[in-house]
């Protein structure tokens, strides 16, 4: 018997020509530009939400006892709504929990089937609108008690600027556009810039607090936690003003597309360290957890720059 000189049979030429064919498939389906990979992971994340959703957790009066959380201690309209919100998802939770999760699957796979991606996006819009609100009430902005480091301005609002970027209308940067998108990107880091300034973020110990409170589930991310809420101890004002002006130099750059790779890549490794310590990978293996938090947004939102800081915006007719 005749064997290839590793001592495996060699596979038909077929069965790799098959293989190749497949890949191609699938790739020109779920991967054919940047946009299109953009739009897939995007759809993945939902349905990760959607998943996470049907927890045992979210079935318990914990998940409304959690919105009614958020309420305290926010102005009079996003307190009374908030706690509108929690009152109604409590009367049914069963019917209403099991909605939310549906609506999440049903945006995630909206968007991994080409026909139905704008639909999709549409649904998402709103949807995220109505849980940064309801769920995560503005992302406490309006309390002066946001931190980028656990999340600020909220990890939900990123679904939906993700989502106006890779719109499929043939144009780059979607709805935005190229100088649309440069200017939302320098807007969001300035924002974080501003909010690492707040008493919030840095008093002495307001980042050491923050990664200790931050959940874990894994004991190296734990002594990671650890280590690093070691060095933050009483460092707080230094190490938010040193985010402070990273954030709007990462903003400004990529806004007037000056280093705006380097930046972009600065960004994707500060938002990677936010998620690792302050925000415990989104609580995912902690239990408990609705979505993997902001840190996989930002980063998403990063790729999705990196197409575009190359271009120069359309002059309007």
């Amino acid at each position: 018997m005749s064997t290839s000189s590793t001592g495996v049979s060699a596979r038909p030429a077929s069965s790799r020509a098959g293989d190749t064919t497949i890949n191609q498939r699938l790739r020109s389906y779920f991967a054919s530009d940047a946009a299109r990979t953009a739009q897939v992971a995007l759809g993945v994340i939902w349905l990760l939400d959607g998943g996470l959703q049907f927890q045992a957790l979210m079935y318990s009066h914990a998940f409304p006892r959690s919105l009614v959380f958020n309420a305290a201690g926010q102005p009079a309209w996003i307190h009374d709504s908030v706690i509108w919100g929690a009152k109604l998802a409590n009367g049914n939770l069963t019917v209403f929990n099991t909605l939310f999760a549906l609506a999440q699957v049903s945006i995630g796979f909206g968007l991994l089937y080409r026909p139905t991606v704008k639909p999709a996006l549409v649904a998402s819009f709103a949807w995220a609108f109505m849980v940064w609100w309801f769920g995560e009430a503005f992302g406490m902005l309006f309390m002066g008690t946001a931190q980028p480091l656990t999340g600020a301005p909220g990890g939900v609002i990123l679904y939906a600027l993700v989502g106006l970027l890779v719109w499929p209308n043939g144009r780059p940067g979607g709805l935005l556009g190229v100088r649309g998108a440069r200017t939302m990107w320098a807007a969001l880091w300035l924002v974080m810039a501003y909010l690492w300034l707040l008493a919030a973020s840095s008093s002495p110990n307001a980042i050491h607090d923050a990664i200790t409170a931050a959940p874990s589930g894994m004991g190296w991310l734990h002594s990671l936690q650890n280590g690093a809420a070691d060095i933050a101890r009483g460092n707080g004002l230094v190490l938010a003003l040193v985010f402070a002006a990273l954030s709007a130099v990462i903003g400004i750059g990529v806004g007037i597309n000056r280093r705006a790779p380097d930046l972009l890549l600065l960004s994707v490794i500060i938002n990677l360290i936010f998620w690792l310590v302050g925000q415990g990978l989104g609580g995912l293996f902690a239990g408990g957890a609705t979505d993997p938090n902001s840190g996989p947004l930002f980063i998403l939102l990063a790729y999705v720059m990196a197409q575009l800081v190359p271009l120069q915006p359309v002059a309007s007719p």
